[in-house]
């Protein structure tokens, strides 16, 4: 097979890296890709798959391309895996219409409601001359969402009215996001450690994958600003088996029934950020690829041909393939750049281990990086490398991550001290049990 996965960051490095193990795979390549990814395959750097999607498709068809995986949400909510299969080539990713799980929140929100998927209290309004009666119908401790893509970025946890006021008029002024926080979903604030599970999909028939453990906020203990993700860790902690049945019988299952009883076809995966809440698990959001930076470490578990995956999901569905996962843990720790997530700082020169060989244990994902003028790797983005762990148990694999990192050295490196800590998880469920 050969192979073009679309996008740029850690994720999509974390794909072409799992493929390139494949010897199913004769080719992998990234559009546009980043200098890690060059070393597993090709980039297409110069190719715009949303702006172009005409030309993408006539370049994949010229160059007899057997599959595409889209990384990112922003071209699936653009329809380009529509765009794609219509061409004749199998695609790994849902249409548009599917898509709307992560491109609206205002769409998601509804979607439980009607189906009576667990999730909290909500609102959404477009005007701020609704806010205050949305805000009278919810506790006094509310989430403030933009409704479009924000890059993860989106979501404002608010302690009282003032700060959930002043969180949805910047949104809704189009401020703080733009046309993407124009329509607000206010929730009410749900406690309890989070879980991503992520499952591969075609129509009702589904593949569960190993739940993860993201950390959102910037800093550590959980301060800060929301991020796309600063570290996370597989499988995770807090979930077992009976709680994982919970949640394909209450929400995998229900989410993909209420798909097809919607009249919408999904195929790719099925992303659930849930909140394991006194009352059970709840979902804070859908996404409709895989995470980031989630995949890094569960894709590092993965013993099995990612490929058959993406062959079965284009056929008639993933639940029959068996996967063989590595027994150890995976933790991902994520490099960022100086005035992320807001404003990150770029151009700063990448010193120290970036490169992996394909078989080491810790391998360096890359992100937000760019070949510079001189030769030089170089950042061009707020999260600019993962480095991803495989040991024996969680506490190593922080040890091999944390050692590896402090190897590698740019101008505003942040990096949070206490990814997957025995002490943070305690603190989050016990925080849940006090609920």
């Amino acid at each position: 097979m050969k192979v073009v996965v679309l996008g740029a960051g850690g994720r999509e490095h974390a794909i072409c890296w799992q493929l390139a193990r494949s010897p199913r795979i004769r080719e992998v390549i990234a559009c546009p890709g980043n200098p890690g990814i060059e070393k597993l395959g090709s980039c297409w750097v110069d190719c715009d798959p949303i702006g172009s999607t005409a030309a993408f498709i006539q370049r994949c068809l010229a160059e007899k391309v057997d599959h595409v995986v889209v990384g990112p949400e922003a071209p699936l909510v653009a329809g380009v895996a529509d765009r794609i299969r219509e061409a004749g080539i199998p695609c790994f990713g849902p249409g548009a219409a599917a898509a709307q799980l992560e491109g609206s929140k205002a769409y998601s929100k509804d979607f439980m409601h009607r189906h009576r998927i667990p999730t909290s209290a909500y609102r959404t309004i477009s005007s701020v001359a609704d806010l205050d009666a949305a805000l009278d119908a919810l506790p006094e401790q509310v989430v403030v969402k933009a409704s479009g893509l924000a890059a993860g970025k989106g979501v404002i946890v608010c302690d009282d009215r003032s700060q959930a006021h002043l969180a949805a008029t910047g949104m809704l002024s189009g401020a703080t996001f733009g046309e993407s926080g124009k329509t607000v979903v206010i929730e009410e604030r749900m406690f309890g450690p989070e879980i991503s599970v992520l499952v591969v999909v075609k129509g009702t028939d589904y593949l569960l994958l190993p739940p993860a453990q993201d950390h959102k906020p910037l800093l550590d203990g959980n301060q800060g600003p929301n991020t796309g993700g600063m570290g996370a860790f597989c499988p995770g902690t807090i979930v077992g088996s009976d709680a994982l049945k919970e949640i394909q019988n209450q929400i995998i299952e229900p989410t993909l029934e209420g798909l097809v009883a919607d009249g919408v076809e999904y195929s790719g995966i099925l992303y659930a950020g849930l909140m394991m809440t006194s009352s059970g698990p709840r979902v804070l959001e859908y996404n409709c690829r895989l995470g980031d930076p989630e995949t890094q470490p569960v894709l590092m578990r993965m013993k099995s041909d990612f490929a058959k995956i993406l062959e079965a999901t284009a056929g008639d569905g993933p639940s029959g393939v068996s996967v063989e996962w590595d027994s150890r843990t995976a933790l991902c720790l994520v490099l960022a750049s100086d005035g992320y997530p807001a404003t990150p700082r770029k151009g700063q020169i990448i010193a120290g281990e970036i490169y992996s060989s394909m078989e080491d244990d810790v391998q360096v994902f890359h992100a937000g990086t760019a070949n510079g003028d001189e030769g030089d790797c170089i950042v061009s983005g707020g999260r600019v490398l993962g480095v991803t762990a495989l040991a024996n148990s969680l506490e190593e694999a922080r040890k091999l991550a944390y050692d590896k990192a402090s190897r590698i050295q740019f101008d505003g490196k942040i990096c949070r001290g206490d990814i997957g800590t025995y002490q943070e998880i305690h603190n989050r469920s016990e925080s849940l049990e006090q609920q």
